[in-house]
């Protein structure tokens, strides 16, 4: 039986499936991940995302923080690929119970999936770190130098950057997602990177599916891994 066929008999056998997805799931939009030979560490002549994207580097140098949140991280007219859209399909159909994923460009909400759990928040939402008042992309994006409320205090994307921790809310609804779905499917992502990547050890169901282009961490505890395009599998159910 191709690896194809058994997935399409895990999902047949499945009502509760969690899809846990990385930075793999949007390349195929377009939006560049961190590691790969295109990815974001070869746009930055050597500083390494960690220290360009870290609170500390924010909070020491925003002029900096924001010239290159805005070239490397958002990317307004990227759209939702196949992935998307076929999870979005599966969530209408009763298959999918939630999205949990670590980017933050809001393309699985685009794509029309309903419950997404972000973890590292989202591009979309910004809001003045004085006033708390909120403001779309947009207005980071058009804004010169660091971006500013009316009341002057600085605007910032409502994502969790190097050095914070996920939120407390966020994270503990991810795990009892995960905690009580009878299968997990990972894709696109290395799993080398906490404490996201722990998730995965909560995961106690049935079957657990590993969609990436490289091998992982967990390769050895799937029941099976699928070597390909997330898109391209996906779209195959």
């Amino acid at each position: 039986m191709s690896e194809i066929a058994v997935l399409r008999q895990m999902v047949r056998g499945s009502d509760n499936i969690v899809f846990f997805g990385g930075a793999g799931v949007s390349t195929e939009s377009g939006i560049p991940d961190f590691r790969s030979s295109d990815g974001v560490f070869k746009l930055l002549g050597g500083i390494s995302p960690e220290k360009a994207l870290s609170r500390s580097h924010f909070d020491e140098n925003p002029q900096a923080f924001f010239n290159f949140y805005r070239k490397t991280m958002v990317f307004p007219n990227a759209k939702p690929n196949m992935a998307h859209d076929k999870l979005a399909e599966l969530e209408q159909a009763g298959k999918v119970r939630a999205v949990i994923t670590q980017n933050i460009d809001g393309l699985h909400q685009k794509a029309g999936s309903r419950t997404v759990i972000e973890l590292h928040g989202s591009a979309e939402r910004n809001y003045c770190m004085d006033c708390e008042r909120k403001y779309p992309m947009a207005f980071v994006l058009d804004s010169d130098g660091i971006p500013r409320c009316v009341c002057g205090g600085i605007v910032r994307p409502d994502i969790v950057m190097y050095e914070e921790p996920l939120d407390h809310r966020t994270k503990r609804l991810a795990y009892n997602f995960i905690d009580e779905a009878d299968m997990l499917i990972v894709a696109g992502s290395s799993l080398v990177v906490y404490p996201a990547a722990g998730f995965v050890r909560d995961f106690h169901g049935r079957y657990l599916v590993l969609i990436n282009r490289s091998d992982t961490p967990y390769d050895g505890k799937a029941n099976l891994v699928i070597r390909g395009s997330v898109g391209e599998v996906l779209n195959l159910l």
